[in-house]
Order: structure tokens, then C-alpha cells, then sequence
């Protein structure tokens, strides 16, 4: 007859002892709130995806339409890593990557605004360039207090 391993017993039969870490309140719900940006963000990439078909710089190969897919999906991909707390690190430097990944459409997207007659759109565009560096530090956070 075989023997069973207990769910409390690696393959060898020994013991196995898990760590349990307590995540403060405040360092999850800081997460959640990430997870949450990140996937609306993902998800507006399908909804109003001319929007950011515009911020694509030129020299990126193949179709803008496929980049903004693409980011859509990395984003959520990273929302979904911050949820879980067995991939909260890993997603977090995942995150502050990819904020500082998304800069240089940031950056086109303003030069481009220069074009524009709307003048709420122009501030819009270059207001946001500050912005990336507390996301970036914001991921970091995320990531830094991870279990």
C-alpha cells in the first residue's frame, strides 16, 4: 500500500514549515489601490484605444493599435500581480517599470499637444510628466512592503 503524504509534508516526508508574514492594513489596501489604477488604466486601453494610439512614438515597429493592446494587457497583467501577495514584490518592480516604461509616449503625447487648440489639453499633457515619478515611487512602495 502507498503511504500518504500529510498536506504538512514536503515530498521527502519531513515537515514542512510555512512562514506567515502580517501585512499591515495599510501596506494592502496601498496595493489594492495600485492593482486598481493599473487595471482601469489597462482596461481604458480597449475601451478608447484611439486615445492611446496616439501617444505611440513612431518609431516603435508594427501597429500603433498592437502597442496599445499590448500596454493594456501588461497593465493588467501587473494589476493582477499586485492582487495576489505571493507576487506582490515582483509585480510592484513590475509597476515601476512600467510607469517609467510609458514615459516617452507621455512625453510625445505633450509635444504633440503643442498642436492642439485646447489649451485644457495641453496643460493636461504636460501636468502628467511630473506625475510618473510618485507612481514610480508609489510601485516601489508596493513593492518594498510586500510579504
Amino acid at each position: 500500500m502507498a503511504h500518504r503524504r500529510s498536506p504538512s509534508q514536503n515530498l521527502s516526508g519531513r515537515g514542512v514549515h510555512e512562514t506567515v508574514f502580517a501585512v499591515p492594513a495599510a501596506d494592502t489596501r496601498r496595493a489594492l489601490a495600485l492593482s486598481a489604477f493599473l487595471g482601469s488604466a489597462g482596461a481604458m486601453h480597449f475601451v478608447v484605444p484611439k486615445f492611446y494610439d496616439a501617444m505611440i512614438p513612431e518609431p516603435c515597429p508594427g501597429s500603433r493599435r498592437t502597442w496599445t493592446y499590448g500596454s493594456g494587457v501588461a497593465e493588467i497583467g501587473v494589476a493582477a500581480a499586485i492582487v495576489l501577495p505571493r507576487t506582490r514584490r515582483s509585480g510592484g518592480l513590475a509597476a515601476a517599470l512600467l510607469f517609467a516604461g510609458v514615459l516617452p509616449g507621455n512625453v510625445k503625447m505633450a509635444l504633440d499637444a503643442r498642436k492642439s487648440d485646447s489649451a485644457a489639453f495641453r496643460a493636461g499633457t504636460i501636468l502628467r510628466l511630473p506625475i510618473q515619478l510618485p507612481l514610480i515611487g508609489w510601485a516601489l512602495k508596493v513593492r518594498n512592503s510586500a510579504p
